[in-house]
């Protein structure tokens, strides 16, 4: 009996542990979103989250509310003054993937130039900034995380969530 309630104990502790990090990814997401919708985010660069803060993320992936205020790629020539907030986050959680793998794009924190989504097939480059490339990004990256759970996170990170769209960031 006490090696039941020991067990029982232990598991409620961890259990404890588990949602305060889950609280802590959510409230952090949650100040990010709230900076940037405010026109307040001071850094220079992305967050530094981690795959425990992206299902949080994903929770504004359909954002439409325009942003002016947000993180720009330095060595970009191209700068776009705006952006669809669940653009931006999406190119956050696409920033969080590439630093799990150390992608060739990355620069910094940041997972290409700009967080635009562009035609991967197209001869010369062609932005594609609809609402409807928006939706197909947002949903491709919603499948990619909660098809792929079972998967280690970085096998799973290695998953690119476009390769099966028409779309690649710029």
């Amino acid at each position: 009996m006490k090696l039941l309630l020991a067990l029982i104990a232990i598991t409620g502790i961890i259990s404890c542990e588990k949602n305060n990090e889950d609280v802590n990814y959510k409230a952090e997401v949650e100040m990010y979103i709230h900076q940037l919708k405010e026109g307040r985010y001071e850094s220079m660069d992305l967050p530094s989250f981690t795959a425990e803060a992206i299902p949080f993320l994903l929770n504004y992936r359909n954002e439409a509310r325009i942003i002016t205020n947000f993180p720009h790629n330095p060595i970009s020539s191209l700068y776009g003054p705006e952006c669809k907030l669940g653009v931006y986050v999406l190119w956050t959680i696409e920033s969080i993937r590439a630093v799990a793998v150390n992608s060739k794009y990355r620069i910094g924190r940041f997972p290409s130039l700009n967080p635009i989504l562009a035609m991967r097939n197209g001869e010369s480059l062609t932005l594609a900034a609809s609402q409807k490339s928006h939706e197909i990004a947002a949903q491709a990256y919603y499948d990619w995380w909660f098809d792929n759970l079972e998967l280690d996170d970085f096998a799973l990170m290695e998953i690119d969530p476009l390769e099966q769209t028409a779309y690649v960031w710029r």
